[in-house]
């Protein structure tokens, strides 16, 4: 069963000579040093509680600005609301639309069968975010999980009673349009309809982690066992999923011999840059080397469905058996985006990029269901969900 429930969210009262994107941000595991300086000179962006912490890594600062925007007006509290959050973009120039529900999540252990886990997360990560539920009592940012969805005619009455309340578009072209649901007994059928589903987390592993873990430091405080979310449909037409790309920057291996040794594991064939973009749909993967040489590569492992799995193959056969993966000692980045990719190659830094194919949501659906976690960074959620339009207040 999953518990969604409407909250008194806290979100901004723009002043005179302000707008929403004064207020709001990407979340914060993407937001560049540049970017966050700019934000930043906002005093009530909410990067200046999501991203300022103290030197011991702690956030007791950001605790005293969160309580100063609350007293002085800068955040004014709702009555129990849900928030539907919609994202007009261009996917490889088709236009599409995402529709999210933003409420309050009962987090549980991932045994329960009922929040399902795709992607494996990174230690250090929790720890920071954990500091930072500690400090704040406030969940400032949310999880985005896909769930079945609901009731065609459920779904006609929200979108009737969805009031407006803040528009932007971003440099991307992503037009953010946040509305409240106000009405009791939509919400009321909203968390009826939830109950007999279940929900995998799309993007915010590390956040539902921490938030779980927070609510086992706190029992029998039900305000603390709730995350903020926001569920998409599994058949909502905006559900776009990119790869990941991998480059690999390392002084130990020899292009030859990493060459030598995926030709080894792997079927190989050497193309055209332009040849590998169009024949990467019936392959497994790209390979652009420093040398600017680019191949095709495909592996077929029949016994275990998670061989399907792109990712899976370069983690085993190409980040572990050729470079010796291990977290935080392989020097591995990751990118969406393919121009991307060719500026950093360009720079001469990587021995070796892997360009990937889009990932296959329902392989992941069904791994997860078994409880298989595909490695990290497997799936890249377009566009992603900002942060800042509302506060859970603990």
């Amino acid at each position: 069963m999953v518990t969604f429930l409407p909250f008194p969210g806290y979100r901004p009262v723009l002043k005179k000579d302000e707008t929403i994107e004064d207020r709001i941000s990407p979340p914060y595991d993407v937001v560049g040093k540049e970017y966050l300086r700019v934000l930043q000179e906002n005093k009530n962006n909410i990067t200046n509680l999501t991203l300022k912490p103290d030197i011991d890594r702690r956030y007791r600062s950001s605790r005293k600005e969160l309580d100063r925007m609350i007293s002085d007006g800068s955040l004014k509290q709702d009555a129990p609301s849900f928030y539907l959050y919609e994202q007009e973009f261009f996917d490889h120039g088709v236009k599409k639309v995402r529709r999210g529900f933003m409420g309050l999540l009962k987090t549980e252990s991932y045994d329960e069968g009922n929040i399902i886990p795709h992607e494996e997360t990174f230690s250090k990560v929790k720890e920071d975010r954990l500091n930072l539920l500690r400090d704040m009592e406030a969940h400032l940012e949310s999880i985005f999980g896909v769930f079945e969805g609901l009731s065609p005619e459920l779904n006609k009455k929200v979108n009737n009673s969805a009031k407006l309340i803040y528009r932007y578009m971003d440099s991307a072209g992503v037009d953010h349009r946040f509305h409240i649901i106000a009405d009791e007994e939509l919400q009321k059928k909203i968390t009826a309809e939830l109950k007999s589903q279940k929900m995998l987390i799309a993007d915010g592993h590390h956040r539902y982690e921490t938030a779980l873990n927070y609510s086992l430091e706190n029992p029998g405080n039900e305000k603390k066992s709730y995350v903020l979310a926001t569920l998409i449909a599994a058949n909502d037409g905006g559900l776009v999923v990119w790869p990941t790309h991998r480059l690999i920057n390392s002084s130990a291996v020899t292009i030859q011999d990493a060459e030598k040794a995926i030709k080894k594991s792997m079927k190989v064939k050497e193309v055209s840059e332009e040849q590998m973009l169009k024949d990467m749909k019936n392959w497994k993967m790209g390979l652009m080397f420093k040398d600017g040489r680019c191949m095709l590569a495909d592996y077929e492992n029949k016994e275990k469905e998670i061989w399907k799995l792109d990712t899976y193959v370069v983690q085993e056969l190409i980040l572990k058996n050729i470079y010796g993966y291990e977290e935080g000692k392989s020097t591995v980045e990751y990118e969406a985006e393919f121009p991307v990719v060719k500026k950093m190659m360009s720079t001469g830094r990587y021995d070796l990029a892997v360009i990937l194919n889009d990932p296959n949501l329902k392989i992941i659906w069904d791994l997860s269901m078994r409880g298989k976690r595909t490695p990290k960074k497997t799936t890249f959620f377009y566009p992603k969900i900002w942060s800042g339009f509302v506060i859970y207040r603990m």
